[in-house]
């Protein structure tokens, strides 16, 4: 019978890529971890591992094996999370991962109605974008992820990972409370604005250039930033314009306009976590946490849209 230990370092060697980062990972030193493959080859009777200069590579029959793997390691997973369950007890350490404004806007009074409720449970929170945060779900560095996925920019699918939808958030234009870029009639009276957004090659940039692009103008990016916070505040100080999530843009109506985008696009805000540990008990409160906050917090449509006509 193979060993699930070895299986499993074989399995983090191809998530983590290298011998180092696997040690590293579970605490071995590289030359235990290479000892360990080599055991699991004699178990095996294949040839699991072939250099390629300093490094090594994954054979064919490795990664079949690692398909195997990744099964039992799930169906193990599931089994913890049965027992846990089964003891009726939400304690312990559940790692999140999360980006910028779910961690600002919804994780707070989440973790304070958390710690009303189960006061054993011990949330740690780390701030990552989703691309980052899914390699962490997926080789164990986090129990649970919140993720976002924008209109006609689908997620990549993975397996074992289960998802559940949190919230649907309007994507919402920012203007200045006066000025020239204030009363827009359509999204192209703003060909000639400074805009502040993501780098083109996050999402969430690529995003708002395609919509851009879509009403027959490149947006002057003027100021290029990944704080969505920033974004807002550069639009309520005169300086730009911004489209940003319905949630951040809610607490900046008192000093800016929020409009409505055409055809109301939105974002989906999402949780996943590894499949067999979707029933853990400390999973489950943190997402109903999360939905019950979302729910809350929801903003009010925008008063104002833009001319749908606008954008094909």
């Amino acid at each position: 019978m193979l060993n699930v230990h070895r299986l499993r370092i074989l399995y983090e060697l191809h998530q983590r890529g290298t011998l180092a980062a696997v040690a590293q990972a579970l605490n071995y030193t590289p030359s235990a971890v290479s000892q360990q493959l080599s055991l699991l080859e004699k178990e095996t009777g294949a040839q699991l591992l072939e250099r390629v200069g300093r490094t090594v590579r994954l054979t064919d029959r490795a990664l079949a094996l690692v398909t195997h793997t990744e099964t039992v390691l799930s169906t193990l997973e599931q089994a913890e999370a049965e027992l846990e369950a089964s003891r009726d007890r939400v304690a312990g350490t559940l790692r999140v991962a999360s980006f910028q404004t779910a961690m600002a806007v919804l994780a707070p009074p989440a973790l304070t109605m958390l710690s009303h409720q189960f006061p054993e449970l011990r949330i740690q929170l780390i701030q990552r974008e989703v691309t980052t945060a899914y390699e962490g779900l997926r080789n164990g560095e986090f129990d649970l992820i919140v993720g976002e996925e924008y209109p006609g920019i689908p997620e990549p699918v993975y397996s074992n990972i289960d998802q559940a939808d949190l919230y649907f958030d309007d994507l919402v234009l920012l203007v200045p409370p006066e000025g020239p870029w204030s009363t827009p009639a359509q999204l192209a009276d703003l060909a000639e604005a400074s805009w502040a957004v993501d780098p083109a090659n996050m999402v969430t940039g690529a995003w708002v250039r395609n919509i851009c692009r879509d009403a027959g103008f490149e947006p002057i990016v003027q100021y290029e930033t990944t704080d969505p916070f920033l974004q807002a505040h550069l639009a309520t100080s005169g300086h730009a314009v911004s489209i940003v999530s319905a949630l951040i843009a809610s607490n900046y109506v008192d000093r800016t306009r929020m409009m409505g985008l055409p055809g109301r696009p939105q974002r989906r805000l999402y949780t996943a976590v590894r499949s067999g540990r979707s029933q853990l008990p400390a999973v489950r409160a943190f997402r109903r946490a999360l939905t019950f906050i979302a729910a809350d917090m929801a903003p009010p449509a925008p008063p104002t849209r833009l001319d749908d006509a606008a954008v094909s």
